[in-house]
């Protein structure tokens, strides 16, 4: 998975190509110094201030916000990322003793464990 800093400072750095506009005149607009501009822009964004990111942000046009994901949606989304690891971490076992299971039984672990969590404990589906 790709960090989110490096996916925002790829999507600052393709707005700031795109609408042509040079750092320092970006600088100049967003009122944060070259170098921590070009900081953001090369994926170091994570040593610099959420503020200074935003303003650079917003002098680009793509303001950031907090857009929340239906809660229904971020509990299923997350229930499917745990099952899927649960389900490769049975894979990997059962591979090691030489009884990896097939594809259809893959597929049918993930889809039990996807739906065991959703019901169960909200704790459990949380739990790292």
């Amino acid at each position: 998975m790709v960090p989110m800093a490096h996916t925002i400072s790829a999507q600052l750095a393709a707005r700031r190509e795109a609408l042509g506009m040079t750092i320092p005149a970006l600088a100049a607009r967003s009122g944060v110094s070259e170098p921590t501009i070009k900081r953001i822009l090369s994926g170091q964004a994570g040593r610099v201030a959420l503020d200074a990111v935003a303003a650079v942000a917003q002098a680009l046009g793509l303001p950031l916000g907090l857009d929340p994901i239906d809660i229904e949606t971020l509990r299923e989304r997350e229930a499917r990322r745990k099952a899927e690891r649960i389900a490769r971490m049975v894979q990997g076992t059962s591979a090691l003793e030489s009884q990896a299971v097939d594809d259809a039984t893959y597929r049918a672990l993930v889809e039990r464990s996807y739906h065991e969590l959703l019901a169960g404990s909200k704790r459990r589906l949380w739990s790292v």
